[in-house]
């Protein structure tokens, strides 16, 4: 009779571990934004970026971009140096992106002014270099900045994907929150949606292609549409290589009106 409770009482204990082990296996919305905060990206990266601007009318404007990035001391650090054309040639940025959640420091040379100027915290949803895209978006979302819901999982263009929403936790945002798909396990976002105010998207990030390079996965070709404006802006990455060899002093406001040599 003991051994009879006992065995019930065993297959009891089994069965409750076997049902509720699936709920504490799934992530959360936040935990998914982490793995995408955290994917791999390499110590360093350099690549040749090419960014396509569409107006309204259907008018392309084009430009040719050099880019580096490194990892360092919990520090993400961008330079880009505008080539081409000769209205934006010798432009230049540098971003500094804290893993400890502290706002992105960003600064832009300007060749006609002679000098280097820090962007403003409150100019981050302005448009960077006259694209779709922000100087906010130039930079790595901190996961905590908003609050995550996983509102559904579904599979796009051929991917299992969760789908998030984002609420912004300063109150004076832009927009009231946003859409992302992730796909699972690789934690590679294929869409973003902005919402605004009046709750219809008023901004679109599309992930037109991507390519594991070194192991790593790189997005080669991405567009920001603005849904508003009907303008919307390409940007193509090529030649894209990792573990060059980059010093710190590279990432420098110095370096900004010297160029891309290295």
């Amino acid at each position: 009779m003991k051994n009879t409770k006992l065995t019930k009482l065993l297959f009891l204990t089994i069965l409750i571990l076997v049902l509720t082990t699936p709920l504490f296996a799934q992530l959360t919305a936040e935990q998914v934004m982490w793995n995408v905060y955290e994917r791999p990206l390499g110590n360093n990266m350099s690549a040749t970026l090419n960014m396509t601007i569409t107006n309204a009318r259907g008018a392309q404007r084009e430009r040719s971009i050099v880019q580096f990035r490194q990892n360092e001391n919990d520090v993400e650090r961008k330079i880009m140096f505008f080539t081409a054309p000769a209205d934006v040639r010798n432009t230049s940025f540098l971003n500094y992106s804290y893993s400890d959640g502290k706002k992105d420091d960003q600064w832009i040379y300007l060749p006609a002014l002679g000098r280097v100027r820090r962007i403003a915290s409150d100019k981050s949803n302005d448009s960077f270099m006259g694209s779709d895209f922000t100087y906010d978006d130039m930079g790595a979302r901190y996961p905590l900045a908003d609050q995550h819901k996983i509102i559904r999982e579904e599979n796009f263009l051929g991917w299992d994907c969760y789908v998030i929403e984002s609420i912004p936790n300063e109150s004076n945002s832009e927009y009231v929150k946003t859409l992302s798909w992730i796909i699972k396990d690789e934690w590679i976002g294929l869409k973003k949606e902005f919402v605004g105010r009046n709750g219809s998207v008023v901004r679109l990030l599309t992930i037109n292609d991507y390519d594991q390079i070194n192991s790593i996965w790189v997005i080669t070709d991405m567009t920001m549409t603005n849904v508003v404006k009907n303008t919307s802006t390409t940007i193509k990455m090529n030649d894209v290589s990792f573990d060059n060899n980059l010093r710190s002093s590279f990432f420098t406001e110095r370096q900004m009106s010297i160029g891309p040599r290295i």
